[in-house]
């Protein structure tokens, strides 16, 4: 049997996530807002982007300081238990962003499609791992990140 890993803690300046995270959010909104051809989306959308940009590394940062430790380090627990966290954390930001939106001037997404939420967040952290991975970062994919 392996030992178990002595799993550093994730630590960032606030000021670095704060920036990445807006800086991806307002991507996003610019884009939604550029194929609407709809220019005052911009700052709606990326305020509703920000839930998953900004809440999505908050759901990765709790499980690995959270969750991770506290669980078997056999790669298949880890695997299955941070997609399940991922998605159950996509779940909630969906319906904060839903609940988000009626106090903006968009459309909300329906919050029967609450489910949607944990998909997309999954997509989303594959990706980023994904470019984790290529940059030579600790990612989800070779089990350090």
């Amino acid at each position: 049997m392996q030992p178990a890993p002595n799993w550093v803690p994730y630590r960032e300046p606030l000021k670095r996530t704060l920036v990445r995270n807006v800086a991806i959010a307002v991507a996003v909104g610019a884009g939604i807002a550029a194929a609407s051809h709809r220019l005052p989306l911009l700052l709606p959308a990326s305020i509703l982007a920000l839930w998953f940009s900004l809440g999505g590394h908050y759901v990765e940062v709790l499980f690995l300081n959270g969750v991770r430790p506290r669980i078997p380090h056999q790669r298949a627990v880890q695997v299955a238990t941070r997609a399940g966290v991922w998605f159950f954390g996509g779940c909630l930001l969906y319906l904060l962003m839903a609940a988000t939106a009626h106090a903006l001037p968009v459309r909300p997404p329906r919050a029967a499609r609450w489910w949607t939420g944990g998909l997309m967040l999954i997509a989303i952290e594959l990706v980023v791992h994904g470019v984790l991975a290529r940059r030579g970062a600790p990612n989800f994919y070779d089990g350090d990140g």
